[in-house]
């Protein structure tokens, strides 16, 4: 049987069939469909989503002791979180199988950096797989965990944007019920940090063992050819290679650590000039180059910023040359990123671009607070380096700093730097914009939102009792959607001696339930208007202009937020006379 499947649902599907019991993540592009589908599809494998990466790997790591077969999910910054971990587990190895994803972002799509985690793998002393297609994200899943028990090690398989988020035919299976392995416990190689050297050469004796597995593995595909042309390869950049050099031999290396160095050798012997074409860093070139084989050409041609295409590699090898983008031949007007309509969001960054004060941003949707038309963010790294940075500049004499930080990151990563600032006395004000999501990446719950991923109800966390459990004296919280309130609570925050948080509450327009409510959207009476132009100064996508130049507000995007009404002097905005209904 076969199914059109996302790669990142073929990794869910491998996951089921596997017989994962047990899978955990932090949401993240581009990882977040993995466990949505475990979810939506396969309750089975008990989908969850965890305060953060360190917590999910160390959940499932508890669990793959215990004997069970576990996939984490993340995205590649994530797996930094869960750096302390990712670094020790292999020291003692598994029990049940154990994958861990890394969905790696060339081209930062969607994040901070452009970061391979292959480099992070080979410090760690961990396996890598890398899929090349849809069929085989959910095949190779499926070989992770059999490795993983076979070599009693954690496997991590690597994915990035592109193929997590293209679409194939997948042909699947049934699922394996696998039988929970017997947990002994055994502190020298579970507990006991004075040990762990004792269990150093088992690491390298594993990782050598698998070196060796990789030679003879079906995972390293050799395509042989005639041409005096090769290519060594991974990831999607096989299906670009087929695509543009079609006559050439062809490694595609499914395990790109630990590398085969006879089989590369093997290869690389039988061609005049081999190419190495990755995505990402020089990994898999640096490592055949280190053995020995110096015919080749890799990043000096291919370079390493951003994603690669068949027209990228075309060009690199002056095959053709990339047609002029559509986007030069015609005028388009620009469309920059931009906070939902309706999103609370946008009165918080109002009042603090009229504010005037350094803000110390954090990841989420309201990064584009740094972006026009409020400008109103200075600083943005880390998920839950708003608060360290803001005390960082504090320190070094810039007045009046705010850090602001989602509902979700700062239950991430934002409470230990919010209790060390309070610990050293700062003076430090801090928004939550509390949304009852984890909006960026798609509005899933986290522990403040009161559902889980499986959309049950759960017990919700008190974010105002947790921040006052921390010791700042001045808490408040605030309707997001009322603009008079936000700016009168964010400024007394600014006056206070001591640390401040305002916690600024109001749900993400993109959560089911605001989204089927039924509600009245707002109009203009154009009798009433003045054409002051208030209304355009709260920057709302649905606001646009008839014409004859008076606001006209698109009922089918309005979503009655009334930040418009609230400014308008003559009071020509009014709520509609008929209701206007939204339905999933």
């Amino acid at each position: 049987m076969s199914e059109l499947l996302l790669g990142n649902q073929a990794i869910a599907r491998g996951a089921w069939e596997a017989g994962v019991t047990f899978a955990s993540g932090y949401p993240g592009t581009p990882s977040t469909e993995i466990i949505e589908t475990l979810a939506a599809r396969y309750p089975e494998t008990n989908p969850r989503w965890s305060a953060n990466e360190k917590v999910a790997f160390e959940e499932g790591m508890g669990a793959a002791i215990g004997g069970l077969r576990v996939l984490v999910t993340m995205k590649h910054v994530g797996l930094n979180v869960a750096a302390d971990a990712f670094m020790v587990f292999p020291y003692a190895g598994t029990n049940g199988g154990f994958v861990v994803i890394s969905a790696d972002d060339p081209g930062m799509h969607s994040s901070q950096n452009e970061q391979d985690n292959r480099y992070l793998a080979r410090m760690g002393k961990v396996s890598v797989l890398e899929p090349s297609e849809a069929q085989e994200c959910r095949d190779f899943v499926i070989e992770a965990f059999k490795l993983s028990e076979q070599f009693n090690a954690p496997i991590m398989l690597r994915t990035t944007t592109r193929l997590a988020h293209h679409k194939g035919l997948v042909e699947v299976g049934q699922r394996e019920e696998v039988p929970q392995r017997e947990f002994i416990p055994d502190p020298k190689r579970f507990s006991v940090p004075i040990y762990r050297h004792l269990r150093r050469p088992i690491v390298e004796q594993t990782i050598e063992a698998l070196r060796d597995y990789a030679e003879t593995s079906p995972l390293n595909r050799i395509e042989n050819s005639d041409n005096s042309i090769g290519v060594v390869t991974s990831g999607i950049s096989y299906q670009y290679v087929k695509e543009v050099l079609p006559e050439a031999g062809v490694l595609r290396l499914g395990m790109s650590n630990p590398l085969p160095p006879k089989l590369l050798k093997d290869f690389c012997s039988r061609y005049e000039t081999v190419y190495v074409i990755e995505e990402g860093e020089p990994f898999i070139e640096e490592y055949m180059r280190s053995i020995g084989i110096s015919n080749l050409i890799g990043k000096e041609l291919f370079g390493v910023i951003g994603e690669y295409s068949p027209g990228r590699l075309r060009e690199a090898l002056e095959i053709s040359k990339v047609p002029t983008p559509f986007t030069e031949e015609i005028t388009i007007l620009p469309r920059p990123p931009m906070m939902c309509v309706g999103c609370g969001h946008r009165t918080v960054f109002a009042t603090l671009r009229q504010l005037k004060t350094i803000v110390a941003g954090d990841i989420g949707c309201y990064t584009m607070g740094a972006l026009p038309p409020y400008e109103a963010e200075h600083t943005t790294f880390a998920m839950g380096a708003s608060i360290g940075t803001a005390v960082g500049l504090e320190r070094a004499g810039q007045d009046r700093v705010i850090a602001i930080i989602g509902d979700a990151t700062f239950i991430h990563a934002g409470i230990p730097p919010l209790i060390d600032a309070v610990y050293n006395g700062s003076k430090l004000t801090l928004v939550i914009l509390d949304n009852s999501a984890t909006g960026m990446t798609g509005a899933q719950p986290h522990p403040a939102a009161g559902k889980n991923a499986l959309g049950e109800d759960a017990p919700k966390l008190d974010l105002v009792k947790l921040v006052e459990a921390t010791g700042v004296e001045m808490v408040e919280v605030v309707d997001t959607w009322q603009r008079k309130d936000v700016r009168r609570v964010i400024s007394k925050a600014l006056a206070h001696d001591g640390p401040a948080v305002v916690i600024a509450q109001g749900p993400c327009q993109q959560l089911p339930d605001m989204k089927r409510r039924d509600f009245l959207p707002f109009v203009v009476e154009e009798e009433l208007c003045t054409q002051c132009d208030a209304c355009f100064k709260v920057w709302c996508p649905a606001i646009t202009r008839t014409e004859h130049g008076f606001p006209i507000i698109n009922t089918a995007e309005c979503t009655a937020c009334t930040v418009c009404a609230q400014v308008c002097p003559p009071e020509a905005i009014r709520l509609a006379e008929k209701p206007f209904a939204v339905k999933l």
